[in-house]
């Protein structure tokens, strides 16, 4: 598997095939391309960053069945639609399944290299929210259950002391609780605990 981001083209005209691999050479990006939806399926891993280029119309699985195969398996990766026989019913549908944009053959190159450029730039930055959504679940999958207590009264915006009456604890205990929590998730300040509570609800 490719970690470089790959342009993946699903189209069963292959002169529109070869002619896309253009955009990737444009882009300084690999481009595979594949005449069957199930064809991308079978050799696609969910790793591999990139966007998909995909037409609506083929024989077999279609470009829409294929988007919903992707949502359904939590595939995650941005989908440009093309379609020489698009109408609104299923621009609609492309794009209530996650597409990005959905564009009409034929089209200009620049057209397609805009939106193939929004795609990657959102993979990328999906997964690296993704990754930093998962260190911050494993960095506070190490709380124990009363520390745990204490983070929610912080998120909450207590005091020590209002967290103390509410934990039926001293200060002191607090304190210590307080100081072992964010020892443990790595975290020097109230504001970085925070971020690290959003970036895992993100």
């Amino acid at each position: 598997m490719s970690a470089e981001p790959t342009i993946f083209v699903v189209d069963d005209d292959e002169a529109v095939g070869r002619a896309l691999a253009s955009a990737g050479k444009l882009l300084g990006s690999p481009v595979r391309t594949f005449t069957s939806a199930q064809s991308f399926l079978d050799v696609y891993e969910r790793d591999q960053p990139g966007c998909l280029v995909l037409d609506i119309k083929m024989p077999g699985m279609t470009g829409l069945e294929l988007q919903r195969a992707l949502a359904d398996a939590n595939l995650n990766i941005p989908v440009v639609m093309i379609s020489g026989h698009a109408d609104v019913r299923i621009a609609v549908e492309a794009m209530t399944l996650g597409a990005l944009t959905l564009l009409e053959k034929p089209f200009r190159l620049e057209e397609l290299l805009t939106h193939v450029r929004r795609a990657l730039e959102k993979d990328r930055t999906g997964r690296a929210a993704r990754q930093h959504a998962a260190d911050a679940d494993a960095r506070l999958a190490a709380l124990t259950p009363k520390e745990r207590e204490v983070l929610d009264l912080i998120a909450s915006g207590k005091t020590n002391r209002e967290m103390a009456d509410a934990l039926g604890l001293s200060v002191r205990a607090v304190e210590d609780r307080r100081a072992r929590l964010m020892k443990k998730v790595d975290a020097k300040s109230v504001a970085e605990l925070v971020k690290l509570l959003t970036a895992r609800e993100s």
